[in-house]
């Protein structure tokens, strides 16, 4: 089961994509987004039967698959390098937050800001909480995730340096890439081994899998709920690997018209188009 956020004709809704069709599972269950519906059906996701098609995929644009979540937490860098094995575990991670109105969804546009012209690209593997929780223990982390997609925490570095705190390079609007769907946690109940890839313009840029995580997510999800509450909807999205933009030598920035894809094992492609950025 493939669970989605989208807009069609005019309005927006969510739903599960089987066999390359939608089935609007807003119409029937009158919850009124994907995240109360994970919250009303947690112990039951990818289960559903019955289900007829409503839409073709064709006829939908896909929305970021949480639009509204509450909390969107992310990590910087987070994974150890083919052959660095050595490197000495910090105590803590660099966490920063992203607003709603900074994601984009499946084959949507990723506006270029016009005041830089340093905009990266971050495939990372985001997790969607399905159960509140607070100070939950390390062991029982996985029990409270609905399902994973793809990330791509587009960044504006110039502007992420303007100070120790990241937020204005994190939130320019639509700038991050989310989707295109969640796995249920069920169909995916190993995360901890799934080789990730982002692509510009088809370009092998980042490389590696999540075994090699720094901060493994069982420890993320524990590690957020000691200082918040995780609700439904929350999204933890758990660092990149090195080959970002910033990281190249020279650097390497995207462009109108660039292609971005970011792809991790099991769960499918994330794919942009780097676009001007609208006047609005």
């Amino acid at each position: 089961m493939r669970y989605i956020s989208f807009s069609c004709r005019g309005y927006a809704s969510y739903g599960c994509v089987i066999d390359g069709s939608v089935t609007d599972l807003g119409k029937a269950s009158g919850l009124p987004d994907l995240a109360g519906y994970i919250a009303a059906n947690f112990e039951s996701l990818g289960t559903e039967t019955g289900l007829a098609a409503d839409h073709g995929l064709c006829d939908i644009h896909y929305l970021p698959v949480i639009p509204n979540p509450g909390k969107v937490l992310c990590v910087a860098t987070n994974y150890r390098e083919p052959g660095d094995d050595m490197t000495e575990r910090p105590d803590y991670p660099l966490l920063f937050s992203r607003f709603a109105g900074s994601q984009t969804g499946h084959d949507e546009p990723l506006p270029k800001p016009e005041v830089s012209d340093k905009f990266d690209y971050e495939g990372e593997l985001a997790v969607i909480i399905g159960k509140a929780g607070r100070r939950i223990a390390e062991a029982d982390a996985l029990a409270h995730v609905a399902g994973y997609t793809c990330f791509n925490d587009g960044s504006v570095r110039d502007w992420q340096k303007h100070s120790s705190q990241f937020t204005p390079g994190k939130n320019f609007a639509r700038t991050a890439g989310f989707g295109p769907w969640m796995v249920p946690r069920d169909e995916l109940p190993d995360p901890f081994n799934l080789a990730l890839e982002t692509r510009v313009n088809g370009e092998l840029r980042q490389r590696n899998n999540t075994s090699r995580m720094i901060f493994t997510i069982p420890w993320l999800i524990s590690y957020v709920s000691q200082f918040a509450v995780l609700e439904p909807g929350d999204v933890i999205v758990t660092g990149t690997p090195s080959g970002f933009g910033s990281s190249r030598k020279p650097p390497v920035f995207l462009q109108v018209g660039d292609v971005v894809e970011i792809e991790i094992e099991k769960i499918g492609t994330l794919r942009n188009i780097v676009a001007t950025e609208p006047d609005h």
